[in-house]
Formats: structure tokens, C-alpha cells, sequence
């Protein structure tokens, strides 16, 4: 039994080659860079960087998480040298293996089929559960937007249950009594949320070019806007604000970066379009790399600013970029990085709905998820089963989720992923050292390591509920692999297991 499970399936087996089931390559280096950071700014920088810098303490007052404060750029940069180390391995992986699956397909590779389930079933955290956060703060963002113009929507219809009742604010609270009932229930969803991830779902059953294009023109826009936060407020900045420089000293640091991490989520799943990509065993790895590179100087910027423009502790919001400004005294700006921010996040959508299909397809070529899951439309080339699909759960946890909760979640699970593809090119490296490598690490016994331990000690920063939830959820994943994946798996039924 043990053996089959770390059966590993050839590399060879990996790539799709002409079919009905194959995806179209339509994407060069530059659409590549533009996904990554499409993916990659967005929620982290315009949202939980709040909880980064201020930390989070609950309604009894108990202190869930330390705050970074201005020394939450620290924690970027720190956060930076963790998913560079990972973003090697990826490369390498990425260029050795063009499928789309991303890590999935990886682990398979090199770890076996029980790990490649196990990290398949925890890239749903990082693409599905995500994303879910990523509508609750698009939502959020929209209502700042129309605020400038004098609407107000009902709290009860862009607040979701679990939000309302893990709220330590006052005025979200009384939402509970507030709202309309129905047989005694409060009625609370988040409906913009739920409408904008019907929105993305449906760009993305139409193409992957034309998502590129609309990705493109949305990274486009975002930029231009962190410019004129960065540009504005590095106007207005009070270098009072840097002190204390780290409030909470070194343990602030650490549990700030580990929340804040949520910002870099997303430059993996540049992966998942290695099957759609134009030679990829040079795009991949440019990709990978000058994407996260450019993320990072960002992040470090637009922190920097933030955090002095008004008091790190006051950043508790959702919205933390408006909120500085607003606090500068700088309305009319307030009101375009808001709008800003709701382009910015629709694009952060559009990849990681992009993605997850892309992984659940591989794992139901391999039998591990019902055949009939991996359609591709015979039009528009796209999984639209599994597109459709990821569409509706996600948007059915946008209407009623916790968005703090779902970034732990997302982070520890997405951790965990980069975790085992650094240990993936170790294993790749000692079990088929002569297999061409279009990218290889360099320093590899020295940078995986070192990636698989920054990760780790990044993952020590989240809070016991992370990993308690994390823990369950990995067994409910492996209850469904022995139920379905071990009968159905074609690699298994290949060996004879």
C-alpha cells in the first residue's frame, strides 16, 4: 500500500500533448509578468496589510496577532526572500514540467501520488478560499467608491453572516438585530461580492487570450493608481508616524509578515498556465521571477507610505490605503485608490479563478476527480465545467464568509504548497539528476533548504486556529482520496494498485 502510494507518475506522462482535452498555447513572457501581477497586487496590499501593520486583537481583548507597524516593509522584504527562494524552485519545476497544474503536477512528479492529492486538495485553500476574501474586500472597496458619490448600501447586503458575527466593531455587530429576519434568522450576504465572482466566471469561459487582454488593461490601471498613492502621499507623509518604528519588536515582525503574506499568494499560479504558454521553458521562469521582483519593490514602497501618513495603530480597517488618506486629509485621492482598488482586485479575481480549474483538471485527468470533470470547451478551449464549478462555490462563500479567517487559511495552505515544491526539486534532483532542465536553481542544496525553512518559519507566525482548521481540512481531503482518488486513479490502475 505504501508503495502505491508514493508511486510517482513520469514526467513524460505529464504533458497533455494534442487532444480534445488540450488547453491552447497563447501566452508569451509579457502576459505572463502582467498575470503575476495581477494576481499578486491586490487584496494583501489594499487590505490585509492593515491587519499587518496594526495587528488584531479580538472584542474580549484578547491579542490574536501582534502588529508590524511601519516595520511592516521588514516584513515584506523578508516575505520577499521566502517566495524567492520558493519561486526558483518553481521555475525550475515549471520550465521541466509545461502542464497545467502547478504544484499538483509537480508533486506528482517528485513526491508521489498521496502528496500530489494532498498539496492538489490544499491549492483549493490558496485559489478557491482566497478568492472568496478577495470578493469580501472587492465588495468592501466598492462600497468606499460609492460612498464618494453619496450611495450607501445596506449593511445587511454587503456584510456576510460569519463576518457580522466575528466582528469586534460595534455598528457591523448590530447587524445581527438590525437586519431583516427571516424564521429568526438575520438575512446578511455579501451580494456584491457573489455578483462579481458571476462576472469573472463568465470572462473566464470565453478564452484565455481575451482574459490576458482584460487582465492587462485592469494591471494597467492599478498601477497607475498605487503611482498616485505613492506619488500624493509621499507628499503628505509625517515622519512622526515612524515612531516607533516596530511597536512590537521582532515578534510583531514575524506574526505581521505571516499575515501580510496573503499579498504574495498568487505568483504561483503563473504556473498553472504553463500548458497555455508559448515556450514555456524560457516564459515560465521570466515570468515567475520578474513578476515577484517587481511585486516586492512595490509592496515595500506603497508600506512605506502608508505607514506615514497616518498612526499604525488605527490601521485595523479594511480598507487601510483609503483610510490613510482620508486620515492625511486627502479625499478626492481616497476616492480614486478606492476605485482604483475595485479594478484591482477584479484582476486578482480573474487569476485565481483562472487558476483553480487548471489544478482540479489535472487531478481529474489523473482519476483522482471524476473524468467527466475534465470537459474543455470545443470552442473557446477553456475547462468550462470546472469553471463553472469553481464559480458557484466561491461565490457562495463570498455571500456569508469571514474574510480574516479565510486569509489564515489561504496563507498557511499556500505555505505549505511552496513548502513541498522546494522539497520537489531536491527529490527531482537525486531521483532523475540527467533530465533536462531549461532552468535550473542555482545553488540548489543551499536555496531549497532554505526555502523549505523560511517557509516553515512563516507558517510559525499564524495563529493556533490556522492550523487546527488546516488540520481538518487535510483530513476531510484525505477521507475523499480514499473514498474516490485511490479506486479511480489511473496511474494506480496502470501499476495494478
Amino acid at each position: 500500500m505504501l508503495r502505491r502510494l508514493l508511486s510517482r507518475k513520469p514526467i513524460a506522462d505529464l504533458e497533455p500533448g494534442d487532444s480534445p482535452h488540450s488547453l491552447h498555447r497563447a501566452l508569451g513572457a509579457r502576459d505572463l509578468i502582467f498575470l503575476a501581477i495581477g494576481a499578486v497586487i491586490g487584496a494583501g496590499i489594499f487590505s490585509s496589510i492593515g491587519t499587518a501593520v496594526a495587528g488584531e486583537v479580538r472584542e474580549t481583548g484578547e491579542v490574536v496577532r501582534y502588529g508590524a507597524g511601519p516595520a511592516v516593509v521588514v516584513s515584506f522584504i523578508l516575505l520577499g526572500v521566502v517566495c524567492g527562494l520558493a519561486a526558483l524552485c518553481y521555475a525550475e519545476l515549471a520550465s521541466m514540467i509545461p502542464q497545467a497544474g502547478s504544484a499538483y503536477a509537480y508533486a506528482y512528479a517528485t513526491l508521489g501520488e498521496i502528496v500530489a492529492w494532498i498539496i492538489g486538495w490544499d491549492l483549493i485553500l490558496e485559489y478557491a478560499v482566497g478568492n472568496v476574501a478577495v470578493a469580501i474586500a472587492w465588495a468592501g472597496y466598492l462600497d468606499s467608491m460609492l460612498s464618494g458619490f453619496g450611495i450607501h448600501m445596506p449593511g445587511w447586503l454587503i456584510h456576510g453572516y460569519f463576518d457580522v458575527a466575528a466582528s469586534s466593531h460595534p455598528e457591523v455587530r448590530a447587524l445581527l438585530e438590525t437586519a431583516p429576519h427571516v424564521a429568526g434568522i438575520p438575512i446578511l450576504i455579501n451580494l456584491p461580492a457573489f455578483l462579481i465572482v458571476g462576472v469573472v466566471t463568465g470572462l473566464l469561459l470565453i478564452g484565455v487570450k481575451e482574459s490576458a487582454r482584460a487582465n492587462t488593461i485592469m494591471v494597467i490601471v492599478k498601477l497607475v493608481v498605487l503611482a498616485l498613492f505613492v506619488v500624493v502621499g509621499a507628499m503628505n507623509i509625517d515622519p512622526a508616524h515612524y515612531t516607533p518604528f516596530a511597536p512590537n519588536g521582532w515578534t510583531g515582525i514575524h506574526q505581521g509578515a505571516a499575515i501580510v503574506f496573503f499579498a504574495y499568494i498568487g505568483f504561483d499560479a503563473i504556473s498553472t498556465a504553463a500548458e497555455e504558454t508559448k515556450d514555456p521553458q524560457r516564459n515560465m521562469p521570466i515570468g515567475i521571477l520578474a513578476g515577484l521582483a517587481i511585486c516586492t519593490v512595490i509592496y515595500v514602497i506603497v508600506g512605506a507610505v502608508m505607514t506615514g501618513l497616518a498612526p499604525w495603530d488605527s490601521m485595523r480597517v479594511s480598507d487601510p490605503l483609503a483610510h490613510a488618506l482620508e486620515t492625511a486629509g486627502l479625499p478626492v485621492v481616497q476616492w480614486l485608490v478606492a476605485a482604483g482598488a475595485v479594478i484591482s482586485l477584479s484582476a486578482v479575481l480573474l487569476v485565481f479563478q483562472y487558476g483553480q480549474p487548471r489544478i482540479l483538471l489535472s487531478m481529474a485527468r489523473d482519476g483522482l476527480l471524476p473524468k467527466r470533470m475534465a470537459n474543455v470547451h470545443p470552442k473557446y478551449k477553456t475547462p468550462w465545467t470546472l469553471t463553472i464549478l469553481t464559480g458557484v462555490l466561491v461565490g457562495v462563500g463570498a455571500l456569508v464568509a469571514d474574510d480574516d479567517a479565510t486569509y489564515d487559511l489561504t496563507n498557511i495552505g499556500t505555505l505549505f504548497a511552496f513548502l513541498l515544491v522546494c522539497i520537489g526539486v531536491m527529490v527531482l534532483r537525486v531521483v532523475d539528476p540527467n533530465r533536462p532542465r531549461p532552468f535550473r536553481v542555482p545553488f540548489v542544496w543551499v536555496v531549497a533548504p532554505l526555502g523549505a525553512v523560511a517557509c516553515l518559519w512563516t507558517m510559525a507566525g499564524l495563529p493556533p486556529t490556522a492550523w487546527e482548521r488546516f488540520a481538518v481540512w487535510l483530513v476531510i481531503g484525505l477521507a475523499l482520496y480514499f473514498a474516490y482518488g485511490w479506486r479511480n486513479s489511473v496511474l494506480g490502475k496502470k501499476t495494478g494498485g
